[in-house]
């Protein structure tokens, strides 16, 4: 019993962990165009910065907190990245331009990416294979608790104060969160397995990590997947508030998408241990590519659907989604948990660093209908069934080669 309940204990806090930067990113998806006033942007597309830019921050972020927890340990880097994020806060709070909005949100992205990147290495730390993915599910499905509701209640702020409360709130809940991991949570890289911090500790990760092609492979798939997905957290907001004029709704909508992709991830806790992650992964990469160009078909010539029929489809997608997310990660960690720090950390950089431009030139297509979006997410999908294919391509080569 006393198990049980420590790893409910874990699992909730690894995913309150995580849910911080779910706060930050969701909640202020209401405020954008009030607070593209406040700052005078010239242009609305501009406001999808302040969601993509905190991806560029959650990207960099982990290569100086990777390192330094192997070195340090876990504790000491997640108390380094809430430091970080309070001082990143406090610059959004008092930002009046553009500029400095978006250089807060960067420094936000750079402070939370340590207690993202980390809940990862303690969870890779904690457990192996299949049941490490199973982990990641059950993390994931409390994590999606918070953007079920974070949009309603930035919507709830913002009718009663104002934008920067939000920015207080999560404030509130970082040091909350801080609090609980600091009193409860043991530190899980033990000081035998900890590596001198040396200015090679970077070059001698990566070396290590590009022996994997699995690793690199499903880092790769990441970056298009997340990338795709990123399109839709920094446009939901236009699509329903300005294309279909549902303002009001909004939060409920973003709330019910995201239900779509708790479910799966609930799911997966239990399916993966009897597919696998491999298996699981390559069905819904082409699900994902399937519903894409279904739309694509019906709709490349027609305006906005009803919004139900948009509704509809943006579930089955996320659905797909909710099969991958975790499933990816743990995949990628699978075969470098030697170095399970400066990996997360390596691997988190790459995937953003491709989702943010990838996002962000998807974005700048959704105008005046969806359409561009589910373009792109058959683009995402294309290129990563190409590069499932060849990873299996290649793990049959060399099975045919050892049996020869």
């Amino acid at each position: 019993m006393q198990k049980k309940l420590s790893q409910f204990e874990f699992i909730a806090l690894m995913a309150s962990l995580m849910s911080i930067v779910a706060l930050a990113i969701d909640a202020l998806l209401p405020a954008l165009d009030i607070i593209g006033v406040s700052i005078a942007t010239t242009n609305t597309s501009d406001n999808q910065l302040l969601i993509t830019m905190i991806f560029l921050g959650l990207g960099v972020g982990p290569l100086i907190f990777g390192p330094v927890s192997d070195s340090l340990g876990r504790k000491p880097v997640v108390y380094m990245g809430f430091a970080l994020f309070i001082i990143a806060s406090i610059i959004c709070v008092l930002s009046d331009n553009l500029t400095t909005m978006v250089a807060g949100r960067i420094l936000q992205g750079i402070g939370l990416s340590a207690p993202r990147t980390i809940s990862i290495a303690m969870i890779r730390d904690t457990y192996s294979g299949d049941y490490m993915a199973r982990i990641v599910s059950f993390v994931t499905v409390v994590f999606i608790l918070v953007p079920i509701v974070a949009p309603a209640v930035g919507k709830f702020i913002l009718d009663r104060y104002s934008w920067q409360a939000i920015f207080y709130v999560q404030l509130f809940f970082s040091v909350l969160v801080s609090f609980w991991f600091w009193k409860r949570q043991p530190e899980t890289l033990v000081p035998e397995r900890r590596e001198k911090f040396t200015a090679r500790i970077f070059t001698n990760g990566f070396k290590e990590l590009i022996k994997y092609k699995i690793t690199i492979a499903f880092t790769l798939i990441s970056g298009f997947i997340v990338g795709s997905f990123l399109v839709y957290l920094s446009t939901s907001q236009h699509i329903f508030e300005v294309q279909y004029e549902m303002e009001d709704k909004f939060p409920y909508i973003f709330a019910l998408l995201a239900i779509s992709i708790g479910t799966a991830t609930f799911l997966n806790g239990t399916l993966v241990l009897k597919y696998g992650m491999q298996k699981i992964i390559s069905t819904s990469i082409y699900a994902f590519f399937g519903i894409s160009l279904l739309y694509i078909l019906l709709y490349h010539n027609a305006p906005n659907p009803p919004v139900w029929v948009l509704l509809s489809f943006f579930a089955l997608q996320f659905f797909a989604i909710g099969f991958i997310f975790g499933n990816l990660r743990a995949m990628a960690m699978q075969p470098v948990g030697h170095i399970a720090g400066i990996a997360a950390a390596i691997t988190g950089f790459v995937s953003t660093l491709m989702a943010v431009p990838i996002s962000t030139y998807i974005g700048a297509f959704v105008t005046d209908s969806a359409l561009p979006l589910f373009i792109g997410f058959l683009s995402c999908a294309s290129i990563s069934i190409l590069i499932l294919l060849y990873l299996k391509w290649d793990q049959r080569k060399v099975v045919l080669k050892g049996e020869a």
